[in-house]
């Protein structure tokens, strides 16, 4: 009878030792895309925090040239999606200006001192840019459709990589990191003058503003270029007041 029994539990211990690696392996299945948006969101500081930042104001320095020349960076971002950027050098500042409905800019280092419109293709940068909370919050609100394509190296780190197809059919690669599912890297695909364009960015030294954390080391370029422009941001504001006007064209330029 005891030999009985004896075997009856071997049979359960070697049943459950089949088993528990199954139920484990079930565990860990690959992430879906929708889990890793909210691990994202949660990560930011959550979908409150991020609603409530209704403005962003980022200053430090761009480097180009490999570091070589150095410019004055400022950048104001408002909801829903108004963006402008201004980088000086030399006492000549540089300016790109999205109002939600059109871009402009102005271009001294080419010699053009007076503001002019963006074509579309020009302005698709510029309005993903206006995003403050990037591409992945209230995707499905933007039209978006996301797909999770599993993991990829990423100079070391095994990212979550996920597809995000935008309304207007450019694609941005997005790669989560796997501890903090924070963005490392950003691969944005688009047509530019009939041309595909593959631009890298890099994401990274996050800080807490205003409840949410945002990146203050962009690093981006065309993807393969060693010559990357990088931003350093040394001061980040949230829901600073914003003239509205300093987004549109301005009324003395001609059109």
């Amino acid at each position: 009878m005891k030999s009985q029994i004896h075997l009856r539990l071997v049979i359960l211990l070697l049943s459950a030792a089949v088993v528990a690696p199954e139920g484990f392996a079930q565990d860990k299945n690959p992430t879906t895309a929708e889990e890793l948006v909210s691990k994202n969101i949660e990560a930011k500081g959550g979908a409150d925090a991020l609603h409530a930042l209704k403005s962003l104001k980022l200053t430090g320095k761009m480097l180009v040239q490999q570091g070589q020349i150095q410019l004055a960076y400022v950048q104001m971002k408002k909801r829903p999606g108004e963006v402008r950027t201004d980088a000086t050098i030399q006492g000549m500042t540089i300016v790109e200006a999205y109002d939600g409905k059109e871009g402009w800019k102005v271009s001294p280092l080419q010699g053009r001192k007076d503001p002019e419109k963006m074509s579309a293709d020009d302005l698709k940068p510029l309005m993903e840019d206006a995003e403050i909370d990037g591409p992945l919050v209230d995707w499905k609100t933007k039209g978006s459709t996301v797909e999770y394509l599993g993991t990829e190296d990423v100079d070391g780190t095994l990212a979550h990589k996920l597809k995000v197809v935008r309304k207007n059919g450019d694609v941005n690669f997005i790669y989560l990191d796997p501890d903090h599912f924070l963005e490392i890297r950003i691969l944005t695909q688009r047509i530019k003058h009939g041309a595909q364009e593959e631009v890298e960015t890099d994401l990274g030294d996050y800080e807490k503003i205003g409840g949410v954390f945002v990146p203050t080391s962009i690093e981006s370029g065309r993807k393969g270029d060693p010559d990357k422009e990088k931003i350093v941001i040394d001061k980040a504001e949230a829901n600073v007041p914003v003239d509205e006007s300093i987004f549109h064209f301005p009324a003395t330029a001609s059109k």
